[in-house]
């Protein structure tokens, strides 16, 4: 129970690596506020952490809106962990992205961190708690026709470094987990509509497979919990050996 009675908030928490994160802390011990952009998925999510004995609430808001991120965390008592576990990908390299992607991109996986980090920070200087932003290997390495979500993870993984250093006075770590490609219904996705071969997604991986949600969730939860209470400021890369190449 390495989470016990901590309140945790996990955007992206409709599917993959984010529901993941959210039944793993709830198995911990946590309270989740599960936030998406849909409420259906959400309450999916609600019932895995019910059922894994886990206390859930629910919030379906767009991480860019300023107003109502404001409102959800100006509407909190506490709060000890932050996952900022939202985010959306593009399939493109630079000359190809439309310009209307890209904002999208950066506005969700850059903006959206931002200011979810923002206004929980009152909430975790008073807990001394933990930010745990899900960046992606794709921030460390170049991948190809990425480069929006390649350019977007790298942003996250620098800001994930200063607000390491403005906090860390304060007692609130921030670090980042960096997936490699994990076996996500955004894979499935890409797979079936795009054309990319699953074997090729596998081979990138020196382990020769894919991550699961369930081994990212495992990272998010070290990086919540006083086990890694004196990281900060870093960046676990849990990519199968992609970024040792």
């Amino acid at each position: 129970m390495r989470l016990e009675g901590r309140h945790t908030l996990i955007t992206g928490a409709g599917s993959g690596i984010g529901r993941a994160i959210a039944e793993r802390f709830a198995r911990e011990g946590a309270s989740v506020l599960a936030v998406g952009r849909r409420q259906g998925p959400l309450d999916e999510t609600a019932e895995l952490v019910r059922a894994a004995r886990g206390e859930a609430t629910t919030a379906a808001l767009d991480v860019a809106d300023a107003e109502a991120v404001a409102a959800l965390l100006g509407g909190l008592d506490r709060l000890d962990v932050l996952v900022n576990g939202a985010g959306i990908v593009s399939t493109h390299t630079a000359e190809d992205t439309p310009d209307e992607l890209w904002d999208a991109v950066f506005a969700t996986n850059v903006r959206g961190t931002f200011l979810m980090s923002k206004h929980a920070m009152p909430l975790l200087r008073a807990s001394r708690g933990a930010i745990v932003n899900v960046a992606s290997v794709a921030g460390l390495v170049g991948v190809p026709n990425r480069a929006a979500y390649c350019a977007s993870k790298g942003a996250v993984v620098a800001l994930t470094r200063a607000m390491a250093i403005d906090h860390v006075g304060e007692g609130v770590r921030v670090n980042a987990l960096c997936p490699g490609t994990t076996q996500t219904p955004w894979i499935e996705r890409l797979v079936a509509e795009q054309g990319e071969k699953l074997e090729d997604l596998e081979a990138r991986q020196p382990l020769g497979r894919l991550g699961t949600a369930e081994e990212m969730a495992d990272g998010a939860l070290y990086l919540a919990s006083a086990e890694s209470s004196f990281v900060t400021g870093t960046e676990l890369v849990v990519d199968g050996g992609m970024t040792a190449r």
